[in-house]
């Protein structure tokens, strides 16, 4: 008797790795946030000192925020990932949260390459980026 893989079964087994994947990251987010706190553009980053200016009209949440936010965020799409009847729209909204992250790679990398950005930065950031294509076209996959 042959074993053979349906289109199914691949596309269930891919989203579970997609989804373990995003579990991994949405636990780091609250373990380690210092890890994601570079990818978190600054213009994006509300001060909470007394008498600082804002950063600009899309500073709404503290650098922390973000983070346990978009921790939250991969946790609902990891979830939905597994539901077969949310696996379409949990695919849509994790293609659009990579893409979203692009910004936030791009200005680490841009402040990484600037005057006091350092070798290991450099390092991280340059390998960070392109690692957001091949998850956006994972979690694009999933959505058939």
């Amino acid at each position: 008797m042959s074993f053979r893989w349906s289109a199914r079964a691949t596309q269930t087994t891919s989203a579970i790795g997609l989804s373990a994947l995003l579990l991994a990251s949405a636990m780091k987010h609250f373990r380690t946030p210092g890890f994601y706190y570079p990818v978190v553009p600054e213009y994006l980053c509300r001060s909470d000192e007394p008498g600082s200016q804002p950063n600009g009209p899309l500073a709404l949440m503290s650098r922390e925020e973000w983070v346990a936010s978009s921790g939250l965020l991969e946790a609902t799409a990891a979830v939905g990932l597994l539901i077969p009847a949310t696996r379409k729209v949990a695919a849509d909204a994790t293609t659009a949260m990579f893409t979203v992250f692009l910004a936030g790679h791009i200005d680490a990398l841009r402040r990484a390459y600037g005057p006091d950005g350092t070798p290991s930065q450099r390092r991280v950031h340059t390998l960070r980026l392109p690692l957001q294509v091949p998850l956006i076209l994972w979690s694009w996959s999933l959505r058939k």
